[in-house]
């Protein structure tokens, strides 16, 4: 299927591993000229060079405003924006320093906002483009054990609606992606760490994670990169022009409510 994107130019940020890898390497896949993003030059040349095709490279924090202003001086205009970048981590709640809360909130939540609230006005202006969050279903189900993170990924499906009302009768759609338990790296990382303190492997680990923690999810695994990737390539798309302030998920049917 020719999803249409071939010459657009798209920005992942957080896009040298993850989903924003997977995300990235689709859309160059389908031809889309894709800026890679990533807080080191290492990194980011890494996952140029494996993803290959029209790929260009920007590194630097994008949860900081001044790099943000960098970024938007070599690129001003964009075809595709998928705010992507984010972290997680799990800590008690009493336990969440203000430190903390912000820190959650600026990369998760500020870093779309910026870029969103820079590059939107002139896809609205040329009439054409796609903003997508990706979110989680952590977004809907807070769950207690990083009840801040929680939070940052329901603020992204609150301001991606917001933009979705301001594109009304136009060519642009902004919609959210909802994520849900995927083996990136950072989860890779949490599973083994969580493997060598029980002493066991990954693989009980992962029963144990859809057992106890995630019991409703349909699809009982982690996901992979390019399931959730798959989702918002499609959505980067002219194909998907009718689906707009949405909330898709890609979260294996852990959410357990209708809507």
């Amino acid at each position: 299927m020719d999803l249409q994107i071939k010459g657009k130019k798209a920005l992942v940020s957080g896009s040298t591993a993850g989903i924003g890898f997977g995300i990235a390497a689709g859309l160059a896949r389908e031809g889309a000229s894709v800026i890679v993003n990533g807080r080191t030059e290492e990194r980011v040349k890494a996952a140029t060079a494996k993803i290959g095709g029209d790929v260009h490279g920007f590194a630097g924090n994008l949860a900081s405003p001044e790099v943000a202003a960098k970024l938007f001086d070599r690129y001003p205009a964009l075809d595709i924006l998928v705010n992507n970048l984010g972290i997680f981590e799990t800590r008690p709640f009493a336990e969440i320093s203000d430190v903390e809360w912000s820190r959650m909130w600026e990369v998760n939540v500020m870093s779309g906002i910026r870029l969103s609230r820079h590059y939107f006005p002139g896809m609205l202006q040329r009439n054409q483009g796609r903003v997508i969050f990706i979110s989680s279903e952590s977004g809907v189900q807070i769950p207690k054990e990083m009840i801040h993170y929680g939070v940052t990924k329901t603020a992204q499906i609150a301001v991606a609606r917001g933009m979705a009302e301001l594109s009304a009768g136009t060519n642009v759609t902004v919609n959210t992606v909802l994520a849900g338990p995927t083996r990136s790296e950072g989860a890779g990382a949490f599973i083994r760490q969580m493997a060598e303190n029980a002493g066991t492997d990954e693989a009980a680990v992962e029963h144990m994670f859809f057992e106890k923690i995630r019991p409703s999810s349909l699809l009982q695994r982690f996901a992979t990169i390019e399931e959730v990737a798959n989702l918002v390539v499609y959505l980067a798309s002219p194909l998907a022009s009718a689906t707009n302030g949405a909330a898709m998920r890609a979260e294996g049917g852990v959410i357990q409510a209708i809507l």
